[in-house]
């Protein structure tokens, strides 16, 4: 066991100067704005995969904002829009389907550096989210800042999921984690939006909430209760200086 991966007392972080520059990379292929000065950010949480019990991540001022992804759907061209391209540490990783009673650990790759792409709610259909995820991934490969591989996590999808009817906002969303292959992307999302239309018509309400996709048995089960930004009370790492680039 690592003293670091555990975030044992007294770890102290270090920027890695090459994953910044990847991130910069993939926000240029993202036709995406470079952020000349981005802020790293505690994110305090607990979750068993977490030792250190927040997360470096970055909040108000991202290393990339605003950018697009195009789409080559049957029905023509489709834009999707980027919210923005952020630094963060990794967590553990939780491993659900090792033990029948038990959730096992594995904190190798706590700590390590990750580029978390965020999208704006610019996708109706199951389809148009796998054409983003894969054009996502083709394009980190051409630019060598990601290997795509999803089977190995080194390539990972979470999907947010609300319904509406026509015309109406956005409803509440739950967002599914970790979905490690396109064919399960499409069907956790089926069935997250089958399970939302069922419990609005029968006159529920739709509860704020991660969830975890069973590929095995074809289900999707609350994992914890979704938290809002405010909730991960969000301050300045004071162990990390503000990044500036020239």
């Amino acid at each position: 066991m690592s003293l670091v991966d555990a975030a044992f007392p007294g770890m102290l972080p270090v920027i890695n100067e090459f994953c910044v520059k990847q991130a910069i990379k993939t926000g240029i292929g993202l036709k995406a704005q470079i952020n000349k000065r981005s802020v790293f950010d505690r994110k305090n949480y607990f979750y068993a995969d977490l030792p250190q019990g927040y997360q470096i991540s970055q909040f108000k001022y991202p290393i990339v904002g605003e950018g697009i992804v195009v789409l080559d759907m049957p029905h023509g061209q489709k834009e999707v829009g980027i919210e923005r391209l952020h630094l963060e540490q990794d967590a553990g990783k939780s491993i659900h389907d090792m033990d029948p009673q038990n959730t096992l650990v594995d904190l190798n790759r706590s700590g390590v550096a990750l580029m978390e792409i965020v999208s704006k709610p610019d996708m109706r259909t199951p389809d148009e989210v796998s054409a983003y995820v894969k054009k996502l991934r083709s394009i980190m490969r051409y630019l060598g800042t990601c290997d795509g591989n999803m089977q190995e996590g080194s390539f990972r999808c979470d999907a947010n999921v609300s319904i509406r009817k026509k015309g109406d906002e956005l409803g509440t969303r739950t967002e599914l984690k970790n979905i490690n292959s396109f064919k399960f992307l499409e069907k956790a999302i089926n069935l997250e939006v089958e399970r939302q239309i069922d419990i609005l018509e029968d006159g529920g309400f739709i509860v704020q909430e991660t969830k975890l996709y069973d590929a095995v048995k074809n289900e999707t089960r609350s994992m914890r209760s979704k938290e809002e930004a405010n909730d991960y009370r969000y301050f300045p790492d004071p162990d990390l200086l503000p990044v500036a680039i020239n």
